[in-house]
């Protein structure tokens, strides 16, 4: 689909800052770049060079999605990197759910440029679904089921509703899980630089046992390098919910820490 196409709010954004520091900000699975407009604006507004993909089939339609895989997305994630790297000496990469487990992969993909300092995860996927619920979605595209119901907008503040996709494309979502979660579950602790862990207590779309699971493997288990901060206020799509603020105030402090 053409940029015409893109649902209004759903567009990417890129922002030139004032220093040597930039922040590649990576949306989930079934949404698109409105769920962190708050932390890129916020991130903008703050001097840093910003890089706000719109994952391909996402922001436009479903049938849009139902043609891509993880291969676009992934592939999406490291060339916005790679542009923002063409202006910014010093990156953090941060991304929601999905965005977050891209958020690793791009860390496993860049780590050692020299150029990366530091990822922040937001209640990210990193771990495959149980052995049933995987035969469950299979035997689904087996009756030739390809959507099941919607896990957008799991938002806590009334007030609030998330930019998603009204369904969830079944084989979109296998290929997240078999060829994005599965393949770096066991990696993480290969990454060693700094990580922000920000995980919701209640989280209905992914469980909060992933961030535990990173945080334990995180860099081999070292301590040092994980800041963990517990959201009490807000489900799924924190950055949207009661606890925005404070992400944003946590995801500027790190990257002010880390990339300068």
């Amino acid at each position: 689909m053409s940029d015409t196409d893109v649902m209004q709010g759903c567009e990417p954004f890129s922002h030139v800052g004032e220093g040597s520091s930039g922040v590649l900000v990576l949306h989930g699975f079934t949404g698109n770049p409105s769920s962190m407009t708050g932390q890129a604006q916020a991130l903008a507004a703050a001097g840093h060079h910003v890089e706000q993909p719109r994952l391909p089939g996402h922001g436009t339609t479903l049938a849009d999605m139902m043609t891509t895989d993880w291969s676009d997305w992934s592939g999406e994630a490291v060339a916005a990197y790679d542009r923002l790297a063409e202006r910014a000496d010093h990156i953090v990469v941060a991304g929601l759910s999905m965005g977050g487990t891209l958020t690793l992969w791009t860390g496993l993909q860049r780590q050692g440029d020299g150029k990366l300092a530091g990822l922040v995860c937001i209640n990210p996927a990193t771990q495959s679904q149980p052995d049933e619920v995987m035969a469950m979605i299979a035997e689904m595209l087996d009756d030739g089921i390809e959507v099941m119901p919607a896990i957008g907008s799991d938002i806590a503040d009334p007030d609030v509703v998330e930019i998603a996709y009204e369904g969830t494309p079944i084989r979109a979502l296998m290929s997240m899980i078999n060829d994005g979660v599965v393949p770096i579950t066991g990696r993480f602790g290969e990454l060693s630089v700094p990580l922000l862990l920000l995980s919701s207590v209640d989280d209905h779309v992914v469980p909060p046992a992933n961030s535990a699971y990173l945080h334990d493997a995180y860099g081999a288990g070292d301590r040092g390098l994980v800041d963990f901060v517990s959201l009490e206020r807000s489900f799924h799509v924190a950055t949207q919910d009661f606890d925005r603020d404070l992400i944003n105030e946590r995801i500027i402090a790190f990257v002010d820490r880390v990339a300068n």
